[in-house]
C-alpha cells in the first residue's frame, strides 16, 4: 500500500476529503461549543464551518447522530422549540468536558493544523463565506420549488458562474473613455 499525503489534491465529486477530524474530536468539540452557548446543529455546522475559516464544513449527516449520541450519553438535552431542537450541555456533559480539557486542547490544535492544510493556496476566506451563504439559502429555500423558481435560481446561478469564469472585473479608471 502507498504512503501519500492525504492533502496532496482535493476530493473529486462524491468522493471524501481527509479526514479532519480524529475519533471523538467532534463529540468534544460540539460539546465544548454547547457549554459556551445552547444551539441548534445548524448552528453548530455554521460555528465548526467559521473555526476553519469556511474550508470546511461538516454535514448534517455528521452532526445530528453526534448531537443524537451526545443526548443519548446524557452529556446534552434537547428540548423542541419551534421546528427544530436546542441543545445544551448537562451537568455530566460539563463534567465530561473538564475531565478532557487536555483533550480539547488538542483538538483546537488539529483544528488549526486541519484548517491550514485545508486552505493551501485556495480560495479567500470571504468567498468561503459567500459560498457558505450561498449554501445557506439554497438549503433555507427547499421544499419551495416551483418550477418558475427553479428556472429563476438556476438562471442567476448559471449567470454568476459564467461571471466568475470570464476572469476579473477590469477596474474603470479616469483615463477610460
Amino acid at each position: 500500500m502507498r504512503d501519500h499525503d492525504p492533502f496532496e489534491r482535493r476530493p473529486g465529486r462524491g468522493e471524501r476529503g481527509p479526514r479532519v477530524f480524529a475519533p471523538g474530536d467532534l463529540k468534544l468539540l460540539m460539546l465544548s461549543m454547547l457549554a459556551e452557548q445552547p444551539g441548534h446543529g445548524y448552528d453548530l455546522i455554521r460555528q465548526i464551518e467559521s473555526l476553519f475559516d469556511g474550508s470546511y464544513s461538516p454535514s448534517p449527516g455528521v452532526i445530528y447522530p453526534t448531537l443524537s449520541y451526545l443526548e443519548e450519553a446524557e452529556l446534552v438535552t434537547g428540548a423542541i422549540q419551534g421546528s427544530k431542537r436546542l441543545y445544551a450541555i448537562t451537568d455530566a456533559g460539563r463534567s465530561a468536558l473538564a475531565e478532557q480539557a487536555v483533550a480539547l486542547d488538542g483538538v483546537r490544535m488539529r483544528i488549526e493544523v486541519s484548517k491550514r492544510a485545508l486552505r493551501g493556496h485556495d480560495r479567500p476566506a470571504e468567498i468561503h463565506e459567500a459560498v457558505g451563504n450561498l449554501r445557506h439559502a439554497l438549503h433555507m429555500h427547499s421544499g419551495r420549488w416551483s418550477a418558475e423558481e427553479i428556472e429563476r435560481v438556476r438562471n442567476l446561478l448559471n449567470e454568476t458562474a459564467k461571471a466568475i469564469a470570464s476572469g476579473p472585473a477590469i477596474p474603470v479608471t479616469e483615463n477610460t473613455p
